[in-house]
């Protein structure tokens, strides 16, 4: 496998391209994964990446050498601190990253359990609430096109791998595609008269979690079966739709755990 010394190399140049701008990122439909955990959970679920480059430095460590060792030579770049430097703003001590394709999938056919991101914007929201889908296994998530990019390296870090466990339809019109479901949606507003927890979330469901400020829009929630609130007896009005969205989803895996029972 090649040894880099030159920022000029084009696949170096490539990353950093892609790491530098989301533009580059969508008109390339590539995107990188950042660190040993990221590579690694790619690795598991779905194989090797387009391209690995691994710091120099970083084969002394176990993990990475198991990384470097599971790849095709061809595909990796073994990179001088010198020449680390082309990826601009991350940190040797990151000691791999990956290019890869970013994961399209074809939707078949709506599951009974979805989630469904309406112009949530901050990249970390994005990312922690993909994890917490994942962890409530939940099968499909639907990102509006005002969401951030699911595929962005912030979304990526926050999501620590979740990605990889979850089908991500993006730029999808919610609305129409809520209208459409056989199943149940459930909308979330501080307003809302029912409670989470008196309503019955047990069969085929879709959460719906909105924007940070402004929440569910009032078309999302027109098609929706029923609107809840999350009961909060503490001297707070809202909370942040990451933890808006976990409280939701592990209510439906309570009651649907329940229900198989």
């Amino acid at each position: 496998m090649p040894r880099i010394t030159s920022r000029d190399n084009p696949r170096l140049h490539e990353a950093a391209r892609l790491i530098a701008s989301s533009r580059e990122r969508r008109k390339a439909d590539r995107c990188v994964l950042e660190g040993e955990h990221l590579v690694d959970a790619y690795f598991r679920r779905i194989g090797p990446p387009e391209t690995l480059i691994v710091a120099d430095a970083a084969q002394e460590r176990p993990a990475v050498r198991s990384l470097v060792s599971a790849a095709p030579p061809g595909r990796t770049l073994i990179v001088a601190a010198s020449a680390w430097a082309a990826l601009g703003p991350i940190p040797a001590a990151a000691g791999v990253l990956a290019v890869i394709p970013t994961p399209r999938r074809r939707l078949d056919r709506a599951a009974d359990f979805c989630l469904l991101l309406e112009d949530v914007q901050d990249p970390g929201n994005v990312g922690s609430i993909l994890r917490s889908a994942a962890a409530a296994g939940v099968p499909q998530v639907f990102l509006s096109p005002g969401c951030a990019f699911a595929w962005s390296p912030k979304v990526l870090r926050a999501g620590q791998g979740a990605h990889f466990h979850l089908e991500i339809h993006e730029d999808v019109d919610l609305t129409a595609w809520a209208r459409a479901y056989r199943g149940k949606v459930v909308a979330t507003a501080t307003e809302a008269r029912e409670s989470l927890y008196e309503a019955d979330l047990a069969g085929p469901v879709a959460i719906a979690i909105g924007n940070e400020g402004s929440g569910v829009s009032a078309a999302l929630r027109s098609t929706a079966r029923t609107t809840v609130a999350i009961p909060m007896p503490g001297q707070f009005e809202s909370l942040n739709a990451a933890a808006a969205a976990a409280v939701c989803l592990f209510e439906c895996v309570r009651q649907r755990t329940r229900a198989r029972r």
